[in-house]
């Protein structure tokens, strides 16, 4: 079993490059969910019925800037392990990226609790498989993923509160 400390033989420039693109990847999902998102907070998302729980508007970006830097250092250490594991293992992290852009165009943009619900539940399912496929490999990888699936559960329900709610 390999441990958090065997890594592909690179440079520091490669390293510190590579860390960069995660970071990259990581401020253009975001960028991309706000596409969807932000135009529809002062209209459609605040004409919704919401639960008793729905944390203030402003805690959103607050939390997701702090979980993207996590997500993007949790890959970089995925992909910093040895090749036949790492880069296998970020099969269901890119998912997970491309189902998180997706839940805010289904959600928000297309103004549907709905769909939003069922994007969110295959995020959390790709997540875990993340958490899964980044244990053996990097465990501190696999941890720095764990704020972000108790995150998205929580957005799971509180999604599902507003459909039902709506």
């Amino acid at each position: 079993m390999a441990n958090t400390a065997t890594y592909h033989p690179r440079s520091r420039r490669q390293d510190w490059a590579a860390l960069g693109a995660f970071l990259v990847l990581a401020a253009l999902a975001g960028g991309l969910g706000s596409l969807a998102t932000t135009p529809n907070i002062p209209t459609w998302y605040a004409a919704l019925a919401k639960p008793w729980f729905n944390p203030p508007n402003v805690v959103f970006p607050l939390v997701w800037t702090a979980l993207y830097v996590l997500i993007a250092v949790s890959g970089w250490l995925a992909w910093r392990a040895p090749a036949r594991t790492g880069t296998r293992a970020l099969t269901p992290y890119f998912l997970q990226f491309a189902l998180n852009v997706a839940w805010s165009f289904a959600f928000f943009a297309a103004h549907s609790p709905l769909a939003g619900l069922v994007v969110i539940a295959l995020l959390a399912v790709a997540i875990l498989w993340t958490v899964a496929a980044f244990w053996p490999i990097s465990r501190t990888g696999a941890l720095l993923l764990l704020p972000y699936l108790l995150w998205v559960a929580f957005a799971t329900v509180l999604n599902a509160a507003i459909y039902a709610l709506n």
